[in-house]
């Protein structure tokens, strides 16, 4: 999958959107971005049975990276390991929605 056309991040409603060549554009709110870290830690906290649920009400994305086949995402709270693939993300997109 290709790279959005437009990718912003909107800080005051705490949400990525994602401009597709299609011109779609989705949504994806902090929360779920953070939760759905595809790290290899977050990745095994997810599947350990003490998962961490990251709902820190104020968390922010402080950068983006484009990545070539996706996105490197900074977080407020110093969490910046995944890189989230642009098919991924549209899933995520859609599952939100």
């Amino acid at each position: 999958m290709n790279a959005p056309e437009n990718m912003t991040v909107h800080a005051a409603t705490r949400r990525l959107s994602l401009t597709w060549h299609d011109g779609k554009t989705q949504w994806i709110d902090n929360a779920t971005l953070r939760n759905e870290c595809p790290c290899s830690t977050c990745r095994r906290l997810k599947n350990s049975d003490s998962a961490a649920v990251h709902e820190e009400p104020r968390l922010a994305i402080v950068d983006v990276q484009p990545m070539g086949y996706g996105v490197q995402i900074v977080f407020s709270d110093g969490h910046a390991q995944g890189i989230y693939p642009w098919a991924y993300l549209a899933e995520m997109a859609r599952a939100q929605a």
